[in-house]
């Protein structure tokens, strides 16, 4: 098997080197996979970086899911069986020709589902779908921001909102990301980068303010975001994709951090608002019982046409370097994968 390690921090075309490893075998509940592409997550590019915590010490393999065919069984597997396409949540390791994963984290799917969106599916979507749908819950009308709406997890929190008829507020850095927005259904897309997001959505919504947002970017648009709730609203925080400068290169790290503000419990108890922190990682160690349910779920609706993952890129997995410049310049609409040769 191949495997593509981290090995050091920094530019993309330096960090990376692939090595070749004996094929794993699966222990009792767990399931070998034949990987056919593993999914990249902007996470990932935290990772490279040395800003994401998480990560396990380098030398190491990233990478948080994968689509590929069940190849071997450990003991006391019941749910699925050799032979199986799958999708699977793999908390690190993905970057891959085969891994092994928890049987809980293995999702069937059928036989002519893209890898890209299959991928798509196994993180991005429970994502979006564990934040919309189990750490709030959506109404009818609720007025909600979706920041960086047109990257993965933001497309699958459009689809999900839309889905509950809110009206939608989603921010973009682009044209090109802008019209998807605007095909997708967002009510009012919003180019951060050249318009203050929070005096437009200010004039639309006044003094009612927002329901629910879902923040990605960290730092003052934290900040500004949150000012933007209404009484009873919910802020979702995501991520902290502000860390990362357009270049790819670390910046105003401490800067960013502080920019979030310090807050006091007073302040949401007078308006009854919520402030929720979404980790996903901690979900599968300590709850993989929801991780298997948000699979479930966003695996039947996309069977059903009511979600339909975006594939932004494709890369052979040699390619590696050039997908993680593609995605953490973000350039990217949709999920990006790495592609491995049979």
């Amino acid at each position: 098997m191949k495997s593509i390690y981290l090995v050091r921090y920094g530019s993309s075309d330096q960090a990376f080197e692939i090595r070749e490893e004996e094929d794993p075998f699966p222990r009792e509940g767990e399931v070998t996979l034949r990987v056919e592409a593993s999914g990249l997550n902007f996470a990932d590019v935290l990772a490279r970086l040395g800003l994401y915590q998480d990560a396990p010490k380098i030398p190491c393999v990233l990478g948080y899911e994968v689509v590929g065919r069940i190849d071997r069984v450990g003991s006391a597997v019941e749910r699925v069986r050799a032979g199986d396409r799958v999708t699977a949540f793999t908390r690190f390791g993905g970057y891959a020709s085969h891994v092994v994963v928890d049987s809980r984290a293995v999702v069937s799917i059928p036989e002519d589902m893209d890898a890209g969106v299959a991928a798509a599916l196994a993180t991005q979507y429970c994502t979006a779908w564990y934040a919309a749908e189990e750490m709030v819950r959506l109404h009818k009308g609720d007025h909600v921001l979706i920041q960086a709406a047109a990257g993965g997890v933001g497309m699958a929190l459009v689809q999900i909102a839309k889905r509950r008829g809110c009206i939608i507020f989603g921010t973009a850095g682009s044209k090109s990301k802008l019209e998807v927005l605007e095909e997708m259904g967002v009510d009012y897309p919003i180019n951060y980068r050249d318009h203050n997001f929070a005096a437009e959505i200010n004039k639309i919504c006044g003094d009612q303010g927002l329901d629910v947002v879902f923040e990605s970017l960290g730092g003052k648009m934290f900040k500004k975001s949150l000012d933007l709730l209404g009484s009873g609203g919910r802020i979702v925080t995501l991520g902290v994709a502000q860390i990362v400068g357009k270049r790819g290169n670390i910046f105003r790290s401490l800067k960013t951090v502080l920019g979030f503000g310090l807050f006091h419990p007073v302040r949401f108890l007078l308006k009854s608002q919520s402030m929720i922190g979404v980790n996903m990682l901690r979900i599968a160690d300590h709850h993989p019982e929801i991780l298997q349910r948000c699979q479930k779920n966003v695996m039947d609706l996309a069977r059903q046409g009511e979600l339909s993952p975006k594939v932004g890129g494709i890369f052979p997995a040699e390619q590696i370097s050039q997908a993680h410049e593609f995605l953490g310049m973000r350039k990217s609409i949709g999920k990006v994968i790495l592609k491995w040769t049979p």
